[in-house]
């Protein structure tokens, strides 16, 4: 990686989160994010019914009532394990993967008669995850805790670092932030900017939305982690 600042897009708190980890590597992080993450009220279900809480996104972790800190919790990765644990859960497993992975997870811990899936996620997100654990016998409460907004603008620090020729890398971590990237980008005319830029995913599906054409390299991490995506920094 060519020297230089990491723009850090994914939305807070986990942003702050990243750039604490940029920093300890002797990077300087740039945080910009362009999802604004809102909670929602939801219905759910009866703390009794409740086998697990399954949770794809670290998202999720804060709308929960502080009644349920005493369920099992499986999450898709380590860093939304750890933000579930500073929350003030106890039982706490993670999948280190994919939402395959934490399907796998799933059927590994729980049985099917045990109770309810309540599985916590943003709007729009974990559809398929959801109908894999139905598809395998299991009772799946989905329920919409949050929702996950794109930013009307470029922000400010973003377009400071690309018009200075400042980020070298820049980290992605869902395709809803990729998408609004490559649009707020483009409407200030600053796509050019990006010819000089590495751009990390998380997955190849979020490298897809960003018209690797625009970039000077397009690098997905080996498995969908923060961790595996900070090792292509080095």
């Amino acid at each position: 990686m060519l020297p230089g600042t990491v723009l850090i897009t994914r939305p807070e708190p986990g942003a702050s989160e990243t750039a604490g980890r940029v920093t300890a590597m002797g990077l300087t992080p740039i945080v910009a994010p362009f999802l604004e993450i809102r909670p929602i009220s939801a219905r759910l279900p009866p703390l009794r019914q409740i086998a697990a809480v399954i949770m794809a996104s670290g998202n999720a972790v804060d709308p929960l009532p502080e009644h349920y800190r005493g369920l099992p919790i499986l999450t898709v990765g380590a860093a939304t394990a750890r933000r579930a644990k500073l929350a003030g859960f106890a039982n706490v497993a993670s999948a280190d993967g994919n939402a395959s992975a934490l399907a796998s997870l799933v059927r590994a811990r729980i049985d099917r008669g045990d109770g309810t899936l309540l599985l916590v996620t943003g709007r729009g997100q974990s559809l398929v995850l959801a109908a894999d654990l139905r598809q395998s016998g299991y009772r799946v409460a989905r329920r919409v805790v949050y929702t996950a907004e794109p930013v009307k603008s470029l922000p400010p620090a973003a377009m400071t670092a690309l018009l200075t020729g400042q980020a070298r890398s820049v980290l992605f971590f869902s395709t809803e932030t990729a998408r609004c990237f490559i649009r707020l980008v483009d409407a200030a005319g600053l796509i050019g900017a990006l010819r000089n830029c590495e751009a990390i995913t998380i997955g190849a599906q979020v490298g897809m939305a960003l018209k690797g054409e625009y970039w000077a390299r397009v690098s997905v991490a080996g498995k969908p982690t923060q961790d595996e995506m900070l090792a292509l920094l080095r």
